[in-house]
């Protein structure tokens, strides 16, 4: 079985770390447009900067739930044949012990160079003047892909969807294009679809079944049913 799961901020929102819309959050603090938009960064990158460097922290402070260790132990027995594609660009999938990971929009733990585009390792803390190790110049950014930029992967993410068994969508609102699209994309191509959610996401009627609870939850108890056949 070839098997393509994507994940949103739900399957992290247990581990400590807020999604978009959580009431009290870092997104609250910093308007989206300011911190997290190709603009927003012309306009202060210093701002910008001070966001993802509470981002990073919150990450560092943060460990794997019960959901990302279900999906590394599934992965154990799946081996090349499954792939999880991320929204999240933390990193507790990984230390969850996940190896086939992409992460479509980017990473907290990299650094990119605004004018030549070369990436590295981010230190903790990031800073405006920080010189690109590559070209030398203070271009500094979060390697994470902002609302108006491509995300990574997508040619790469349309092949694995088209090529699937089953295509399951844990922890996503159903509303961010394109992974919103992803299901269509998988059924159309004939693959079985279900959702994996705290409560019905947006475009929960495109899937073939739907399972709602917290992530923690049904997650681990999807992969223990996956595994008993």
């Amino acid at each position: 079985m070839k098997l393509v799961i994507l994940t949103g901020a739900g399957i992290s929102a247990e581990s400590g770390l807020g999604t978009f819309r959580d009431a009290g959050g870092l997104w609250e603090k910093y308007p989206i447009e300011q911190v997290a938009t190709p603009e927003g960064f012309a306009a202060d990158p210093a701002l910008v900067h001070e966001f993802y460097n509470a981002r990073r922290a919150n990450c560092l402070t943060s460990a794997p739930n019960a959901a990302h260790d279900a999906l590394a132990r599934l992965e154990g027995t799946l081996g090349n044949d499954m792939l999880i594609v991320t929204q999240n660009v933390d990193d507790l999938h990984e230390r969850a012990g996940s190896r086939s990971v992409w992460h479509m929009h980017g990473a907290l733990n990299r650094a990119k160079c605004a004018v030549c585009d070369h990436s590295w390792n981010a230190p903790a803390k990031m800073h405006p003047d920080d010189p690109c190790p590559d070209c030398n110049t203070a271009a500094t950014r979060p390697d994470v892909v902002w609302f108006g930029e491509m995300p990574y992967f997508m040619e790469d993410i349309y092949d694995r969807l088209h090529r699937a068994d089953l295509f399951v969508s844990i922890g996503t609102s159903g509303n961010v294009y394109p992974a919103a699209g992803f299901v269509q994309e998988a059924a159309a191509a004939g693959a079985r679809t279900l959702e994996l959610n705290l409560e019905p996401s947006l475009g929960a009627s495109s899937f073939d079944e739907s399972r709602n609870g917290p992530a923690s939850q049904i997650v681990p108890e999807w992969v223990d049913s996956l595994l008993r056949g």
